[in-house]
């Protein structure tokens, strides 16, 4: 009897030793890739990024995280990410500003953002491609020792500031994955076959798209001096409200550039026979044509 107490007994330990070893390996799996939740996020802030990166365990998808508009340069910096088999794939650093009418990777292509004509050794876009390759090759935001100025000397050939661009990739991978609209990521450009014979301008429209959806619209026009409406508008010389209207051509089509990001449709509006809508408030400008240029914009980010 004695015997047989003691077999029982060790029977039981061990049954218990086995129910414990199943469930820290059960907490392991949960705790492998990062859920958005809370509870992830209070693990990411806690360090569990930084163990997810070493272990390629980020939670495949695409991630995105807008920053705020910088006052002195006016620029919006927005990052998209893309994990794939647990490890960062792609890296994007863009940005956006009321002064583009496209984003700020494009603007750099122009050679309109003028950095090497500042004396820099490369243009903006060339050097954000060598810190979105440093995120790839690290797979940690955190893996980067910046200055007081939130510039490194971690990557050869990069004299911008890059503090925005790792603070918004460690957001993006805390908050999780983002649902990705329906197109594909770029700028895209439409306009008008041909100058209004009665007002002389040319619409134009410009799409930027990131994580599927749309972020920016730019609606303005060109005549055949070549110069801008919208900025025409801005510097005072197209005199709507001169003529009684309550605001500035510029100022109601940013109300439909707004409403276009928030809608993320050009269909999802009607128009009248004067291709104006009642849709938009304080928009008394005739936008249909414009709202057709934007599809057609589209219809190359499909």
């Amino acid at each position: 009897m004695k015997k047989a107490s003691i077999i029982l007994s060790s029977a039981l330990l061990l049954g218990v030793l086995a129910g414990c070893g199943s469930n820290n390996d059960a907490n392991s799996a949960n705790t492998a890739e990062p859920a958005n939740n809370a509870a992830a996020t209070n693990a990411t802030n806690a360090g569990g990024n930084n163990a997810a990166a070493e272990q390629g365990k980020y939670q495949d998808g695409v991630y995105y995280a807008q920053g705020e508009v910088d006052a002195e340069s006016g620029w919006q910096s927005y990052v998209t990410l893309t994990v794939s088999g647990g490890k960062i794939t792609e890296a994007k650093w863009n940005g956006l500003s009321e002064k583009a009418p496209v984003d700020k990777v494009t603007y750099s292509k122009e050679g309109k953002y003028g950095m090497k004509a500042g004396g820099a050794s490369s243009e903006w876009h060339e050097q954000a491609e060598k810190v979105e390759q440093f995120l790839i090759e690290k797979q940690d935001p955190k893996a980067v020792t910046l200055n007081e100025e939130g510039k490194t000397d971690a990557i050869a050939g990069v004299s911008v500031h890059v503090s925005e661009f790792f603070n918004l990739a460690d957001q993006a991978l805390a908050a999780g994955p983002v649902e990705v609209g329906p197109y594909k990521d770029g700028t895209y450009h439409a306009e008008g076959a041909a100058f209004d014979e009665k007002s002389g301008w040319k619409d134009t429209v410009d799409v930027v798209v990131a994580a599927g959806k749309i972020v920016k619209v730019n609606l303005s026009g060109v005549n055949e001096k070549g110069e801008d409406k919208k900025q025409t508008s801005i510097d005072g010389k197209y005199g709507m409200k001169a003529g009684g209207a309550q605001a500035e051509w510029h100022e109601e089509a940013a109300k439909a550039e707004a409403f276009l990001v928030e809608k993320q449709d050009p269909a999802a509006v009607t128009f009248n026979e004067e291709g104006k809508t009642d849709a938009i408030s304080g928009a008394t400008i005739s936008l249909q044509s414009y709202f057709e240029l934007v599809t057609k914009a589209l219809e190359q980010a499909k």
